[in-house]
């Protein structure tokens, strides 16, 4: 059964740093693509980043270029999303999703993706 688990949000002053997990369980990634996105209260679901697990490649939004950083651990169990510079706008419910990807791509449309996590609060405030 494919699982996903986010962690590592939580409440950061605007200029700060947090790093999110998404943890497999019960599966490896190597076939995977990973997408992450985010949904703030009244506003639609936005794609933020995503990689192919096999191939490696990695795309972002471009409200998040330059200061998100995705990457995945060696064991190819789980993926990280280093943000950096937070802004408040960037406080959101951040969710992982997951689809299997042979051919290595990987895509900011969540209707692309199979599986979801359960999310992982980002708040940005002073």
């Amino acid at each position: 059964q494919v699982q996903l688990v986010e962690s590592g949000g939580g409440l950061v002053q605007p200029g700060g740093s947090l790093r999110l997990s998404c943890a497999a369980s019960g599966f490896t990634l190597d076939y995977y693509a990973i997408g992450w996105f985010r949904q703030a209260p009244g506003k639609e679901r936005e794609g933020v980043s995503c990689i192919s697990i096999r191939v490696g490649n990695t795309y972002y939004a471009d409200s998040v270029k330059g200061r998100f950083t995705i990457s995945r651990d060696n064991a190819k169990i789980a993926v990280y999303l280093q943000m950096n510079s937070l802004k408040p706008e960037d406080t959101a419910v951040y969710y992982c999703a997951t689809r299997r990807a042979y051919g290595g791509g990987c895509s900011l449309e969540g209707s692309w993706y199979n599986y979801w996590g359960q999310g992982t609060q980002v708040t940005v405030s002073s």
